[in-house]
Protein backbone atom coordinates (compact mmCIF):
# COMPACT_ATOMS: atom_id res chain seq x y z
CA UNK A 1 0.00 0.00 0.00
CA UNK A 2 3.03 2.87 0.95
CA UNK A 3 4.25 1.97 -2.53
CA UNK A 4 1.31 3.29 -4.07
CA UNK A 5 1.53 6.79 -1.53
CA UNK A 6 3.60 9.23 -3.32
CA UNK A 7 6.02 11.16 -1.70
CA UNK A 8 4.56 13.88 0.27
CA UNK A 9 7.88 14.82 1.99
CA UNK A 10 8.54 17.83 -0.25
CA UNK A 11 5.36 19.21 0.58
CA UNK A 12 5.75 19.25 3.84
CA UNK A 13 9.06 20.60 3.78
CA UNK A 14 7.72 23.45 1.98
CA UNK A 15 4.87 23.60 5.24
CA UNK A 16 7.39 23.59 8.14
CA UNK A 17 9.71 26.14 6.33
CA UNK A 18 6.72 28.30 5.21
CA UNK A 19 5.36 28.08 8.95
CA UNK A 20 8.98 29.07 10.41
CA UNK A 21 9.26 32.05 8.03
CA UNK A 22 5.81 33.30 8.14
CA UNK A 23 6.55 33.08 11.70
CA UNK A 24 9.80 34.93 11.87
CA UNK A 25 8.94 37.40 9.87
CA UNK A 26 5.10 38.19 11.47
CA UNK A 27 5.95 37.42 15.00
CA UNK A 28 9.68 39.07 14.32
CA UNK A 29 8.57 42.73 13.56
CA UNK A 30 6.12 42.63 16.49
CA UNK A 31 9.06 41.51 18.84
CA UNK A 32 11.14 44.13 17.63
CA UNK A 33 8.55 46.65 17.97
CA UNK A 34 8.78 45.21 21.23
CA UNK A 35 12.42 45.41 21.93
CA UNK A 36 12.40 49.37 20.29
CA UNK A 37 9.30 49.46 23.12
CA UNK A 38 11.85 50.28 25.94
CA UNK A 39 13.70 53.39 24.59
CA UNK A 40 10.76 55.02 23.22
CA UNK A 41 10.53 58.73 23.75
CA UNK A 42 7.72 59.20 26.34
CA UNK A 43 4.43 57.69 26.94
CA UNK A 44 2.48 59.19 23.92
CA UNK A 45 5.11 56.82 22.08
CA UNK A 46 4.94 53.98 23.71
CA UNK A 47 0.87 53.67 23.31
CA UNK A 48 1.36 54.26 19.47
CA UNK A 49 3.50 51.57 19.69
CA UNK A 50 1.63 49.03 21.45
CA UNK A 51 -1.38 50.25 19.00
CA UNK A 52 0.73 49.53 15.86
CA UNK A 53 0.54 45.78 16.90
CA UNK A 54 -2.27 45.21 19.18
CA UNK A 55 -4.56 44.10 16.44
CA UNK A 56 -2.28 41.50 14.94
CA UNK A 57 0.37 40.63 17.79
CA UNK A 58 -1.12 37.08 18.69
CA UNK A 59 -2.45 36.07 15.32
CA UNK A 60 1.23 36.31 14.12
CA UNK A 61 1.84 33.84 16.73
CA UNK A 62 -0.09 31.36 15.53
CA UNK A 63 2.49 30.02 12.84
CA UNK A 64 4.83 29.33 15.87
CA UNK A 65 2.57 26.41 16.18
CA UNK A 66 1.69 25.50 13.07
CA UNK A 67 5.60 24.82 12.49
CA UNK A 68 5.98 23.31 15.61
CA UNK A 69 2.82 20.63 14.94
CA UNK A 70 4.77 20.66 11.30
CA UNK A 71 7.74 19.41 12.56
CA UNK A 72 6.20 16.88 14.95
CA UNK A 73 3.60 15.01 12.92
CA UNK A 74 6.27 15.01 9.54
CA UNK A 75 9.41 14.58 11.01
CA UNK A 76 8.83 12.80 14.29
CA UNK A 77 12.67 12.01 14.60
CA UNK A 78 13.89 15.38 13.98
CA UNK A 79 11.58 16.55 16.98
CA UNK A 80 12.50 14.23 19.14
CA UNK A 81 16.77 15.06 18.70
CA UNK A 82 16.17 19.04 18.27
CA UNK A 83 13.38 19.75 21.52
CA UNK A 84 16.22 17.76 23.95
CA UNK A 85 18.97 20.00 22.50
CA UNK A 86 17.79 23.61 22.36
CA UNK A 87 15.23 22.32 25.61
CA UNK A 88 16.35 25.39 27.85
CA UNK A 89 16.16 28.36 25.18
CA UNK A 90 12.56 27.09 23.91
CA UNK A 91 11.26 26.76 27.79
CA UNK A 92 12.80 30.64 27.85
CA UNK A 93 11.32 31.71 24.96
CA UNK A 94 7.92 30.13 25.63
CA UNK A 95 7.88 31.55 29.17
CA UNK A 96 8.89 35.14 28.10
CA UNK A 97 6.42 35.23 25.21
CA UNK A 98 3.68 34.31 27.92
CA UNK A 99 4.86 37.04 30.18
CA UNK A 100 5.22 39.84 27.26
CA UNK A 101 1.34 38.53 26.76
CA UNK A 102 0.65 39.17 29.89
CA UNK A 103 2.08 42.37 29.97
CA UNK A 104 0.21 43.47 27.46
CA UNK A 105 -3.15 43.20 28.51
CA UNK A 106 -2.40 44.31 31.99
CA UNK A 107 -0.82 47.71 31.06
CA UNK A 108 -4.05 48.46 30.16
CA UNK A 109 -5.81 47.38 33.53
CA UNK A 110 -3.34 48.15 35.93
CA UNK A 111 -2.37 51.60 35.44
CA UNK A 112 -0.58 52.35 38.62
CA UNK A 113 2.18 49.70 37.51
CA UNK A 114 2.29 50.53 33.84
CA UNK A 115 5.93 51.37 33.96
CA UNK A 116 6.29 47.82 35.51
CA UNK A 117 4.62 46.30 32.63
CA UNK A 118 6.13 48.17 30.16
CA UNK A 119 9.21 47.06 31.14
CA UNK A 120 7.62 43.26 31.59
CA UNK A 121 6.95 43.87 27.90
CA UNK A 122 10.05 45.32 26.95
CA UNK A 123 12.36 42.72 28.52
CA UNK A 124 9.84 39.83 27.74
CA UNK A 125 10.23 40.56 23.95
CA UNK A 126 13.74 40.88 24.15
CA UNK A 127 14.61 37.53 25.84
CA UNK A 128 12.26 35.66 23.55
CA UNK A 129 14.02 37.12 20.32
CA UNK A 130 17.59 36.35 22.33
CA UNK A 131 16.05 33.09 22.98
CA UNK A 132 15.20 32.23 19.50
CA UNK A 133 18.46 33.23 18.25
CA UNK A 134 20.46 31.12 20.25
CA UNK A 135 18.36 27.74 18.95
CA UNK A 136 19.19 29.38 15.21
CA UNK A 137 22.96 29.20 16.32
CA UNK A 138 22.78 25.94 17.91
CA UNK A 139 20.78 24.16 15.30
CA UNK A 140 23.54 25.54 12.81
CA UNK A 141 26.45 24.10 14.61
CA UNK A 142 24.34 20.93 14.97
CA UNK A 143 24.06 18.56 18.20
CA UNK A 144 25.68 15.31 19.34
CA UNK A 145 24.16 12.65 18.66
CA UNK A 146 23.93 8.53 19.34
CA UNK A 147 22.36 6.44 17.16
CA UNK A 148 18.79 8.52 16.75
CA UNK A 149 19.20 10.39 19.80
CA UNK A 150 20.43 13.41 21.01
CA UNK A 151 23.14 12.27 23.46
CA UNK A 152 24.58 15.66 24.78
CA UNK A 153 23.35 18.20 27.73
CA UNK A 154 21.08 20.70 27.67
CA UNK A 155 23.44 23.26 27.92
CA UNK A 156 25.47 22.58 24.82
CA UNK A 157 23.47 24.68 22.69
CA UNK A 158 24.91 27.65 24.88
CA UNK A 159 28.12 28.29 22.61
CA UNK A 160 29.83 31.53 21.61
CA UNK A 161 28.44 31.33 18.56
CA UNK A 162 25.06 30.92 19.59
CA UNK A 163 24.91 33.63 22.03
CA UNK A 164 26.35 35.87 18.90
CA UNK A 165 23.12 34.80 16.73
CA UNK A 166 21.33 35.30 19.96
CA UNK A 167 22.92 38.91 20.16
CA UNK A 168 22.55 39.44 15.74
CA UNK A 169 18.50 38.42 16.14
CA UNK A 170 17.97 41.59 18.39
CA UNK A 171 19.35 43.71 15.68
CA UNK A 172 17.26 41.96 12.98
CA UNK A 173 14.13 41.89 14.22
CA UNK A 174 14.44 45.43 15.73
CA UNK A 175 15.39 46.59 11.80
CA UNK A 176 11.76 44.90 11.31
CA UNK A 177 9.87 46.02 14.16
CA UNK A 178 11.63 49.93 13.00
CA UNK A 179 10.39 49.60 9.62
CA UNK A 180 6.85 48.26 11.32
CA UNK A 181 6.96 51.65 12.94
CA UNK A 182 7.85 53.55 9.93
CA UNK A 183 4.95 51.63 7.69
CA UNK A 184 2.51 52.41 10.28
CA UNK A 185 3.38 55.90 11.92
CA UNK A 186 4.10 60.03 10.93
CA UNK A 187 6.03 62.38 12.37
CA UNK A 188 8.72 62.67 14.93
CA UNK A 189 8.09 59.40 15.86
CA UNK A 190 8.98 58.05 12.64
CA UNK A 191 11.84 59.85 12.52
CA UNK A 192 13.03 58.29 15.37
CA UNK A 193 12.24 54.78 14.37
CA UNK A 194 14.43 55.84 11.20
CA UNK A 195 17.29 56.65 13.56
CA UNK A 196 16.55 53.40 15.30
CA UNK A 197 16.73 50.98 12.30
CA UNK A 198 19.92 52.79 11.18
CA UNK A 199 21.73 51.52 14.24
CA UNK A 200 20.04 48.25 13.87
CA UNK A 201 21.08 47.55 10.04
CA UNK A 202 24.90 48.26 11.00
CA UNK A 203 24.24 45.40 13.59
CA UNK A 204 23.00 42.95 10.81
CA UNK A 205 25.05 43.85 8.50
CA UNK A 206 28.00 43.19 11.11
CA UNK A 207 26.41 40.16 11.96
CA UNK A 208 25.93 38.58 8.36
CA UNK A 209 29.57 39.62 7.43
CA UNK A 210 30.78 37.41 11.02
CA UNK A 211 28.25 34.60 9.96
CA UNK A 212 29.07 34.06 7.08
CA UNK A 213 32.78 34.30 7.39
CA UNK A 214 32.70 31.85 11.07
CA UNK A 215 30.16 29.01 9.34
CA UNK A 216 32.44 28.18 6.57
CA UNK A 217 35.88 28.53 8.71
CA UNK A 218 34.03 25.89 11.39
CA UNK A 219 32.36 23.54 9.17
CA UNK A 220 34.12 22.41 5.76
CA UNK A 221 30.96 21.01 4.34
CA UNK A 222 29.75 24.14 4.42
CA UNK A 223 32.53 25.76 2.98
CA UNK A 224 32.94 23.27 0.10
CA UNK A 225 28.91 24.11 -0.48
CA UNK A 226 29.62 27.65 -0.45
CA UNK A 227 32.43 27.63 -2.63
CA UNK A 228 33.33 24.71 -4.38
CA UNK A 229 32.68 25.10 -8.65
CA UNK A 230 30.18 25.28 -10.04
CA UNK A 231 28.21 25.84 -7.30
CA UNK A 232 29.54 28.98 -6.29
CA UNK A 233 28.49 30.56 -9.42
CA UNK A 234 24.77 29.63 -8.25
CA UNK A 235 25.08 31.17 -4.86
CA UNK A 236 27.01 34.31 -5.72
CA UNK A 237 24.18 36.00 -6.29
CA UNK A 238 22.91 35.84 -2.76
CA UNK A 239 25.60 38.13 -0.89
CA UNK A 240 25.01 40.60 -4.11
CA UNK A 241 22.26 41.16 -3.45
CA UNK A 242 22.07 41.19 0.09
CA UNK A 243 24.57 44.11 -0.36
CA UNK A 244 22.01 45.73 -2.74
CA UNK A 245 19.33 45.09 -0.38
CA UNK A 246 21.42 46.70 2.63
CA UNK A 247 21.77 50.03 -0.15
CA UNK A 248 18.52 50.34 -0.67
CA UNK A 249 17.74 49.71 2.70
CA UNK A 250 19.91 53.01 4.22
CA UNK A 251 18.59 55.30 1.12
CA UNK A 252 15.26 55.08 1.99
CA UNK A 253 15.62 55.46 5.97
CA UNK A 254 17.04 58.75 4.94
CA UNK A 255 14.33 59.45 2.49
CA UNK A 256 10.90 60.70 4.10
CA UNK A 257 8.53 59.51 1.73
CA UNK A 258 9.72 56.30 2.31
CA UNK A 259 6.91 54.62 4.46
CA UNK A 260 7.19 51.07 2.80
CA UNK A 261 10.48 50.55 1.27
CA UNK A 262 12.74 50.33 4.76
CA UNK A 263 10.40 47.60 6.10
CA UNK A 264 10.18 45.70 2.65
CA UNK A 265 13.97 45.51 2.20
CA UNK A 266 14.41 44.72 6.35
CA UNK A 267 12.05 41.56 4.56
CA UNK A 268 14.63 40.81 1.97
CA UNK A 269 17.06 40.70 3.80
CA UNK A 270 15.77 38.04 6.50
CA UNK A 271 14.59 36.23 3.17
CA UNK A 272 18.19 36.02 1.86
CA UNK A 273 19.54 35.37 5.32
CA UNK A 274 17.11 32.52 5.57
CA UNK A 275 18.19 31.17 1.99
CA UNK A 276 21.56 31.23 3.24
CA UNK A 277 21.02 29.11 5.98
CA UNK A 278 19.29 26.49 3.63
CA UNK A 279 21.53 26.45 1.06
CA UNK A 280 24.02 25.61 3.98
CA UNK A 281 22.55 22.83 5.56
CA UNK A 282 19.97 21.37 2.54
CA UNK A 283 18.62 18.58 2.82
CA UNK A 284 19.64 17.94 6.50
CA UNK A 285 16.22 18.95 8.82
CA UNK A 286 19.15 17.39 11.75
CA UNK A 287 22.48 18.88 10.62
CA UNK A 288 25.39 17.31 9.34
CA UNK A 289 23.53 13.53 10.66
CA UNK A 290 19.62 13.08 9.09
CA UNK A 291 17.91 13.92 5.75
CA UNK A 292 14.62 15.32 5.74
CA UNK A 293 13.48 12.07 4.36
CA UNK A 294 15.14 10.41 6.82
CA UNK A 295 13.42 12.23 10.00
CA UNK A 296 10.16 11.87 7.97
CA UNK A 297 7.23 10.01 9.27
CA UNK A 298 5.89 7.14 7.19
CA UNK A 299 3.72 8.59 3.84
CA UNK A 300 0.76 7.25 5.05
CA UNK A 301 1.00 9.11 8.50
CA UNK A 302 1.80 12.49 6.43
CA UNK A 303 -1.20 11.84 4.32
CA UNK A 304 -3.73 11.62 6.99
CA UNK A 305 -2.31 14.54 8.47
CA UNK A 306 -1.85 16.29 5.26
CA UNK A 307 -5.74 16.18 4.65
CA UNK A 308 -6.26 18.61 8.09
CA UNK A 309 -3.23 20.99 7.15
CA UNK A 310 -4.26 21.83 3.93
CA UNK A 311 -7.98 22.54 5.01
CA UNK A 312 -6.60 24.55 7.67
CA UNK A 313 -3.78 26.63 5.84
CA UNK A 314 -5.46 28.66 3.85
CA UNK A 315 -7.76 29.52 7.05
CA UNK A 316 -4.83 30.97 8.45
CA UNK A 317 -3.89 32.62 5.87
CA UNK A 318 -7.14 34.31 5.14
CA UNK A 319 -7.73 35.58 8.69
CA UNK A 320 -3.79 37.03 8.85
CA UNK A 321 -4.66 38.28 5.31
CA UNK A 322 -7.20 39.97 6.80
CA UNK A 323 -6.38 40.98 10.15
CA UNK A 324 -3.56 42.96 8.25
CA UNK A 325 -6.22 44.45 5.71
CA UNK A 326 -8.63 45.47 8.24
CA UNK A 327 -6.04 47.51 10.45
CA UNK A 328 -3.36 48.74 7.49
CA UNK A 329 -2.85 52.93 7.24
CA UNK A 330 -1.02 54.68 9.87
CA UNK A 331 -2.04 54.75 13.83
CA UNK A 332 -3.40 57.33 15.86
CA UNK A 333 -3.24 58.22 19.38
CA UNK A 334 -7.20 58.44 19.74
CA UNK A 335 -8.11 55.09 18.37
CA UNK A 336 -5.89 51.70 20.04
CA UNK A 337 -6.05 49.00 22.18
CA UNK A 338 -7.55 49.43 25.47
Amino acid sequence: MSALIPDFVPLWTLILVLGIFFYVLLDGFDLGVGILYGFAPDAASRGLLMNSIAPIWDGNETWLVLGGLALLAAFPLAFSILLPAVYFPVLVMLLALVFRGVAFEFRYKDVPHRTFWDHAFSYGSALATFSQGIVIGAYIQGFKIEGRQFAGSSLDCFTPFSLFTGVALLFGYGLLGAGWIILKTEGSLQEWARRQARRCLIGVLIAIGIVSVWTPLADPDIAHRWFAWPRIAFFSPVPLVTLLLAIWEWRSLGKSSAHAAPFLAAVGLFVLSYSGIAISLWPMIVPHRFTLWQAASSPGTQLFLLTGTLFLLPVILMYTSWSYWVFRGKVRADIGYH
